[in-house]
């Protein structure tokens, strides 16, 4: 199984305010309880003629304040004990930023963001299959952070994932191929992706037990496009679509259930933004995240949060921030 966090950066957006983030850097314990995460990133260092990742995974959170993670592994170990030191390990911030997870030593754990306190994930979840390299997982978290799928990117695509229940401790598994794009809102179910014999894709909804919930094959205006977000319904999707030729960015929903793609909304936002996330609310809109840069493929300076009415198209900036020193590898809340 593959996940495919942040892999699409379609043309989205205007950042309509720039927030000065304060240069200071301070314990996890210290952080208020309403000083969440905005983004997670690690810095990047020249190496000859490309970047590593260097320093130590830090958090910015929403005053500006910076908390950097001295327990948070940076390079990943090789399945014979040696360090890649030109690659980053995996990361994850929960779509409230309350919660991240990342591995401490061999060992992937929780952190709460305002407490600072630190778990291990419950069981066989906290550590990593014999064999298997550091740089061969990936992990995402749930709206709240009290669930979490684990991927194995096994070249062989043999291992399966796991779907962990944090309070329970229940661990269940996912089929090796397939792609995992994101929770529904409570986290009760997760949406995948696989791609069928017959060329085409498959959208396939698990519960929290590993069950499938839905599957249908869809239309290739979906298959196409990202990122795309799954209601608590289990069968309800948003999705962002950008004209090739235009850059303008439109919006449908989609429903598993009557295989209905819905008439196209225009975004009010402009082209240089891309859309990083996409996620439903409980209440039923919708939260997008977008990235800002000067041109078509060009260097990040900055992110908006922003609601989206999902039958109207209305956006509403609720937040935006400049993505500072060109991290090597950063990560929105959700992703």
């Amino acid at each position: 199984m593959s996940s495919i966090r942040g892999l699409a950066v379609l043309a989205l957006g205007t950042v309509t305010a720039t927030v000065v983030a304060m240069a200071m850097t301070v314990p996890p314990a210290e952080a208020r309880t309403d000083d969440l995460v905005r983004y997670a990133w690690i810095k990047s260092c020249a190496k000859g003629d490309h970047t590593v990742p260097c320093g130590k995974w830090t958090l910015t959170l929403r005053s500006g304040r910076t908390v950097r993670l001295d327990d948070a592994r940076v390079n990943p170990r090789r399945a014979n004990g040696t360090v890649d030191k030109d690659a980053g390990t995996t990361f994850a911030v929960s779509g409230d930023g309350r919660v991240v997870n990342y591995l401490r030593g061999d060992v992937l754990v929780v952190r709460d963001v305002t407490s600072g306190k630190v778990v291990p994930l419950p069981g066989r979840a906290a550590t990593l299959p014999k064999g298997l390299d550091q740089a061969s997982v990936d992990t995402m978290l749930s709206e709240d952070g009290s669930a979490v799928v684990i991927d194995y990117l096994d070249e062989e695509e043999r291992l399966p994932s796991l779907l962990v229940d944090r309070e329970s401790g229940k661990i269940a598994t996912l089929p090796a191929k397939i792609n995992v794009m994101g929770f529904s809102p409570d986290g009760r179910h997760v949406l995948t992706s696989r791609y069928t014999d017959d060329s085409t894709t498959e959208f396939v909804v698990f519960d929290g037990a590993g069950r499938v919930t839905a599957s249908r094959v869809v239309p290739q205006i979906l298959a196409n496009n990202s990122p795309v977000a799954l209601a608590n319904d289990g069968t309800t999707t948003a999705f962002v679509v950008t004209g090739a030729m235009t850059k303008k960015a439109r919006l449908h929903t989609y429903s598993l259930t009557s295989d209905t793609v819905s008439a196209a909304v225009r975004l009010g936002v402009s082209v240089n933004d891309g859309a990083q996330r996409l996620s439903w609310n409980p209440a039923g809109t919708l939260t997008l995240w977008t990235s800002f840069s000067e041109a078509h493929g060009g260097q990040v300076t900055s992110a908006a949060k922003r609601t989206v009415n999902a039958r109207t198209g209305t956006v509403h900036t609720v937040d935006s921030f400049p993505i500072k020193n060109a991290p090597w590898s950063w990560w929105l809340p959700g992703e």
